[in-house]
């Protein structure tokens, strides 16, 4: 089969999708066709598929369109509890999470919220949260009844170890659904007591979750905007929501500079600008921090190799070398502004 025909790219994918209420993961397989008119020759070899599944996962639909998917099913756990524990400090918190992670325990769902964000939806659901805490942690387990009590106390044991103030454990699942209600509902929360918000999305290094705090709370009196804080803290992806009202023309433009501002900061802390919601085009200008104008060019080459008439949602994701001199332009970071060899207009 010839470029010129019709050409089939077929490749398994494995997808990490949620499932089970934010507590666990299922994995899919895609199987992916592209017709010929990205004239496409024929994969032939799959010495290199591990590499080529992680470059189609996080493509934004920029290589390929998913023509099938297959769900592989889980059966469901024979039990799950959470807790609720409550600390008096954002850093306590934020070090339960990496120690939880460090004891070698990893739990079906681990969640964390700040005091801002607790008192929101606590109006809202009436979840039973500790108002007093400074942040509020969701921790699941499931499994065999034996194996959630035995994690149950061993999670137990390293929260109460890095300063829980209180810990409640479902006692049923009435409970339990209770407690991630508030969860659940973080987004609708914020939006009964703010005409708009915008949810970003970075991810940091876990035991980064108090600095990332720390720092967002100095740019909301920086630019004047209030922010409230949700994570999916077991691998430090945050979701932090600005409150802004649209209408306000000034306020539009400092939530854009409050997002970018949380974007960067996560990659100056060792993170990156996404951690599930992708780049985009709200990103893309801090695509230009995070990589190098060579690291871009690879990527392109990448697409190019896929997608050479670039008819794959054009513009997005990927930063062109003359965005990031233009963007350069506003950063400038320990003196240096990036690609001083451009010239500027």
């Amino acid at each position: 089969m010839s470029g010129a025909q019709v050409a089939l790219f077929i490749a398994f994918v494995v997808v990490a999708t949620l499932a089970q209420e934010l507590t666990g993961f299922a994995f899919v397989l895609v199987l992916l066709g592209l017709a010929g008119l990205f004239q496409l020759a024929p994969v032939t070899d799959l010495a290199n598929v591990a590499t080529t599944l992680a470059v189609l996962v996080g493509s934004e639909g920029m290589l390929a369109v998913t023509t099938e998917v297959i769900v592989k099913l889980v059966p469901k756990p024979q039990l799950a509890r959470c807790i609720m524990a409550s600390f008096d400090d954002v850093r306590k918190a934020g070090d339960a999470v990496a120690a939880v992670i460090a004891a070698g325990i990893i739990p079906a769902g681990l969640e964390m919220m700040d005091g801002p964000m607790t008192a929101a939806v606590e109006d809202f659901v009436h979840a039973d949260y500790d108002l007093s805490a400074a942040a509020i942690l969701l921790c699941e387990s499931d499994g065999t009844p034996e194996e959630v009590e035995e994690e149950i106390g061993r999670m137990s044991a390293v929260l109460r170890g890095c300063g829980a103030t209180a810990i409640t454990v479902s006692r049923d699942e009435a409970q339990r659904m209770k407690f991630w209600s508030g969860r659940k509902n973080a987004f609708p929360a914020s939006g009964r007591i703010s005409p708009d918000y915008m949810c970003m999305d970075s991810t940091i290094p876990r035991k980064r979750l108090a600095d990332i705090l720390q720092a967002i709370s100095e740019m909301e009196t920086k630019y004047a905007l209030r922010c409230l804080n949700v994570f999916h803290a077991g691998d430090g992806n945050l979701h932090p929501l600005i409150l802004f009202d649209a209408n306000d023309a000034d306020q539009l433009r400092r939530c854009e500079l409050f997002g970018a501002d949380i974007l960067e900061t996560s990659v100056a802390m060792g993170g990156t600008v996404t951690g599930e919601h992708g780049v985009g085009i709200e990103k893309v200008n801090s695509m230009c921090v995070q990589f190098s104008a060579e690291e871009n060019e690879q990527m392109f080459a990448v697409k190019r190799a896929f997608d050479p008439q670039g008819l794959l949602n054009p513009g997005k994701v990927i930063p062109t070398l003359n965005r990031c001199a233009e963007y350069g332009k506003m950063l400038v970071r320990a003196g240096a502004i990036k690609h001083p060899e451009l010239e500027r207009f």
